[in-house]
């Protein structure tokens, strides 16, 4: 039973999804572990390292299903060594003459960091197909939407307009170079790490280096070229990036968020007949979906603090920092993966009300045109005089600030013909950028796979 709250039956659906949580369950991460050690052993035998009749021998073993755990732990317990108990359970299951042969010349960090790059690679599949899904649907909404006017909002208060899909459109494009950034770093994060005591490979002298190349092909990664124990900026990077995405994320549930709210009605997130709003309120209807990214978002962005923290280690190796992402970069990677879920989820429903963008636009008179306006006083007496007789009539107290061109008239600083031009609801070039933006991500995603590449 889960001491922690989003370990419970409970509440983990909060925080974890079940295709990612198989990744870090401890069998499951023994297993990949067992994996790393049979990979060595192929490796070593195919150098003649080891006997050649022991890596099968391994490979038949390294099974997590055979291994007694109770007893994994209690040897690590015991040995207060991070991989003893598992060397130790795995031996005794092997034939007595190729117990010798398991785990030799490598250190525990050597099988967790080259863990930490098998990881990352499943979760980025992960990523890379949520991310797509997302991209998807916001350029269909962006496209549908293209010409749907709303007011645009500047520090929380109503501005010039806009349109919805100029609003989705720049989600879309953030989405987008998100999977280009995840494109761009598999390079980088798929590397196998082997380095023994200090990096410098020499327990495998002369032929360490062609060792490390072959046992990173055995697991499918790529040779680093070099150890990097203490080189942490690979996962810093891609917990990084997953805060990145989260944020992005955590934008568009905000956005939801507010404009979800009644006097504003503008979005409404996709509910059920089951869906409880409150208890003791129960006209409510809380936006749940969008209001727990922001939450997930800042629990990611504190990991990976803790990641970036990590590249600030000493010498060729030091635990303070390569032993918090055994805590952080799982955490990151569930966390995000319940985000990604969640924002399909939540534009797969999504419920937009055309009408209210509307009214809520007209409901400001002409205050809102005030930058067309603007734009057409300018040539007539200069953008700054222009600016100064807006702020007069706009300020508080002055007059009706619902009837801006009235007062220009008045003022005789405008005309009945002007009123038409300024007050036609100009978006400038927002259905254009959305254009741009669709046409631009249609083509990459032409020409990507549609798996992780």
């Amino acid at each position: 039973m889960g001491t922690r709250l989003s370990d419970s039956e409970q509440y983990k659906h909060l925080w974890g999804t079940a295709e990612l949580a198989e990744l870090f369950e401890e069998q499951a991460r023994l297993q990949s572990w067992l994996d790393i050690l049979t990979a060595l052993a192929t490796a070593q035998a195919r150098l003649g390292i080891i006997p050649a009749e022991a890596a099968p021998q391994i490979a038949a073993h390294a099974n997590a299903e055979l291994l007694d755990l109770d007893a994994v732990a209690t040897e690590t317990r015991r040995t207060s060594h991070s991989m003893l108990g598992l060397i130790r359970a795995l031996q005794q299951i092997l034939p007595d003459e190729v117990r010798e042969h398991v785990y030799v010349g490598a250190t525990v960090q050597d099988v967790t960091d080259t863990w930490f790059a098998l990881v990352m690679r499943d979760v980025a599949a992960v990523m890379w197909r949520d991310l797509r899904a997302i991209e998807d649907a916001l350029l269909t909404l962006a496209v549908a939407h293209r010409d749907t006017l709303m007011a645009g909002r500047t520090h929380g208060q109503p501005g010039s307009p806009i349109t919805f899909g100029f609003k989705v459109g720049s989600w879309a494009d953030e989405i987008r170079r998100h999977i280009e950034r995840l494109a761009e770093g598999r390079p980088r994060w798929l590397v196998g790490q082997l380095g023994g005591a200090v990096g410098a490979l020499g327990f495998f002298a002369p032929r360490g280096m062609e060792l490390r190349a072959a046992f990173c092909a055995e697991l499918g990664l790529a040779d680093p070229g070099i150890s990097w124990l203490t080189a942490r900026d690979r996962i810093a990077e891609f917990g990084t990036l997953q805060a990145m995405i989260a944020g992005t994320l955590a934008r568009i549930g905000n956005e939801v968020y507010e404009l979800q709210r009644p006097e504003i009605g503008e979005l409404r997130e996709p509910t059920s007949a089951d869906t409880v709003g409150s208890i003791t309120m129960p006209h409510k209807r809380n936006p749940e979906g969008s209001e727990h990214l922001d939450t997930l978002s800042r629990l990611i962005r504190s990991h990976a603090g803790v990641l970036v923290e990590g590249m600030v280690v000493g010498h060729e190796r030091d635990g303070r920092g390569w032993k918090a992402e055994w805590v952080a970069l799982p955490e990151i990677c569930l966390l995000t993966g319940v985000a990604l879920q969640l924002t399909r989820q939540l534009l797969s429903g999504l419920i937009v009300d055309v009408d209210a963008m509307r009214h809520n636009l007209d409901s400001h008179g002409d205050q809102l045109a005030s930058e067309r306006i603007l734009a057409g006083l300018t040539p007539r007496i200069g953008k700054h005089a222009a600016q100064q007789l807006m702020h007069d009539i706009l300020t508080p107290g002055a007059g009706d600030a619902h009837r801006v061109v009235d007062a220009l008239v008045a003022a005789g600083a405008a005309t009945e013909q002007d009123r038409q031009a300024w007050t036609s609801w100009e978006v400038g070039d927002a259905a254009n950028m959305v254009d741009a933006v669709a046409t631009h991500a249609r083509r990459a995603r032409a020409a990507e796979p549609e798996t992780w590449p």
